[in-house]
C-alpha cells in the first residue's frame, strides 16, 4: 500500500483491513492490485468477506450493493446522529456488531446472575464490574446507546438477584423503591449504572 498506493489510507489489525478510497473506480484499481499481491506471496482474499462498500450518509446519497461493514466488533453504516445543537442527519458511523453484541449476551446468561443469592450486593459487583466496564469502555467509545438495553438486561437479571435474596422485596413495588434507593445513595456501584440505571419494566 505505501509502494503503490501511497495517498489510500488504510488500516489493519492481523488479517483484517479496512481501505479508504475516493471512488468507485479507485476501490476497483486497489481491489484488484491486491488480489494480484496476495496471488503473488501464494495467499488469497477472503471470498466472502471481502467487498467494496458505499459509505452512504446524508452527503452520500447513492445506491450501493454493499453500505455497512464490521471491523472489530463494530459495524460501520449510516445511522442517525444528532448534533450538539440538536439537529438530526445521517452519518456513517460505528456501533457495536450484531455478532459482539449476541457474544455478550450470550456471557451474561451464562453468569446466571439472578440464581447467585448466596453471595452479597458487593461480591456480585466486584465479579462483573471489571468485564462491563471493559465492554463500556470499548464498545461504547461511539455510539454508546447501542449498549443501552445490554446494560439495561444486566440491571433486570440484578432486580431479579434482588427479589429473590430478600423475601421482603419480593413484590414489584417495594423491589423497585429500594433499588431507587440503591441508585441514588451509591450511582456508581455496578459499573452499568453509570449510564443505564434503570430497569425494563418486564422483570
Amino acid at each position: 500500500m505505501v509502494r503503490e498506493f501511497p495517498g489510500v489510507g488504510f488500516e489493519r489489525y492481523v488479517d483484517d483491513a479496512v481501505v479508504h478510497c475516493v471512488s468507485e473506480a479507485q476501490a476497483h484499481q486497489v481491489l484488484a492490485a491486491l488480489r494480484e499481491r496476495m496471488r503473488e506471496v501464494g495467499l488469497e482474499l477472503h471470498p466472502a468477506k471481502t467487498r467494496i462498500v458505499y459509505c452512504q450518509d446524508g452527503n452520500r446519497r447513492g445506491s450501493y450493493e454493499h453500505t455497512e461493514f464490521t471491523f472489530l466488533g463494530y459495524t460501520f453504516r449510516p445511522r442517525g446522529v444528532r448534533t450538539k445543537h440538536g439537529k438530526m442527519f445521517t452519518g456513517f458511523n460505528p456501533a457495536i456488531s450484531k455478532d459482539a453484541l449476541n457474544k455478550i449476551s450470550a456471557q451474561v446468561r451464562s453468569w446466571r446472575l439472578h440464581y447467585r443469592t448466596q453471595i452479597s450486593e458487593a461480591d456480585l459487583a466486584r465479579r462483573i464490574n471489571p468485564v462491563v466496564r471493559g465492554w463500556m469502555n470499548y464498545y461504547g467509545a461511539f455510539y454508546r446507546s447501542a449498549l443501552y438495553p445490554l446494560l439495561a438486561r444486566i440491571n433486570a437479571y440484578l432486580m431479579r438477584w434482588l427479589r429473590k435474596k430478600h423475601k421482603r422485596l419480593r413484590g414489584r413495588k417495594k423491589a423497585r423503591e429500594a433499588w431507587e434507593r440503591a441508585v441514588a445513595q451509591r450511582p456508581r456501584f455496578f459499573a452499568q449504572w453509570l449510564w443505564v440505571n434503570w430497569v425494563p419494566r418486564v422483570w
